[in-house]
């Protein structure tokens, strides 16, 4: 991925970056090909996609190394929504046994690795490291951006509450206390009163990026959380249903 086009506009600024649009040409094709999902399912998948393709080949992607509110915007898109995106474009089925996959979907450990990859690429000493190394953006950031949130949601958001690990009431909290961590990370980058990053971008900037993460994770968690009590509203339905269906059974049983 290049970096610092300051001789063209940010309109103007337009990227292949072949290392992450063929990965995702890639999972297009193997989607397609290999999986089985609804109509619906697979709106969400190859809309997760496209959200990355939004913030890596546009201006967007290509004045991120260059502007903290475009870098914001690319880490606000594959955490909030490129995740989530994908976990409901997933096929209901899809529930891998392997030991490693179900470490990296537990939800303790996925909401603190979540957590700690939303904090800590925010803070100085490594966001200046990878603003340094555009490699480690590409092949480590962007990566861990895309798949720590897949793990975090994926117990989260309704994949037809197949093989969930928790229940939708513990998911909503999640979801809620999640909104800690996300929106205090912007609001101390937008209040802080000088540059946190070495004079990298202007101040103005930083808190505009600051006051994106703020706000946009807000609007964002909300949204997922508003699908998340649905499912929960919907999966209490669907209980009382069951429950009403077993009290006739018994009853019929007995010849009330």
């Amino acid at each position: 991925m290049e970096m610092h086009h300051h001789e063209v506009s940010v309109l103007g600024s337009w990227q292949l970056a072949p290392e992450i649009l063929i990965p995702v040409i890639v999972f297009a094709y193997l989607y397609l090909k290999y999986t089985t999902s609804t109509t619906r399912q697979t709106i969400f998948f190859f809309s997760g996609l496209i959200s990355i393709i939004a913030v890596v080949n546009t201006p967007i992607g290509a004045r991120a190394m260059d502007y903290f509110s475009l870098h914001m915007v690319q880490h606000i898109t594959m955490m909030m929504v490129t995740g989530p995106l994908l976990v409901l474009g997933t096929r209901s089925s899809f529930n891998p046994s392997g030991a490693v996959f179900r470490a990296l979907t537990h939800p303790v450990f996925s909401w603190f690795s979540y957590a700690a990859l939303m904090i800590g690429v925010h803070l100085p000493g490594p966001h200046n490291f990878i603003m340094e190394h555009p490699w480690a953006h590409t092949y480590i950031e962007v990566p861990l951006y895309i798949a720590l949130p897949y793990f975090f949601y994926f117990n989260l958001l309704d994949r037809k509450l197949i093989n969930r690990r928790i229940s939708p009431a513990i998911a909503v909290i999640s979801l809620f206390l999640m909104m800690v961590p996300e929106t205090l990370t912007g609001f101390f980058i937008y209040v802080s009163r000088g540059s946190l990053y070495n004079e990298m971008y202007t101040l103005d900037d930083q808190r505009r990026g600051g006051s994106l993460m703020w706000s946009g994770a807000m609007i964002i968690d909300t949204i997922w959380m508003s699908f998340a009590v649905y499912h929960w509203i919907k999966s209490e339905e669907r209980k009382s249903v069951e429950i009403d269906a077993e009290i006739a059974a018994e009853r019929a049983a007995n010849g009330g």
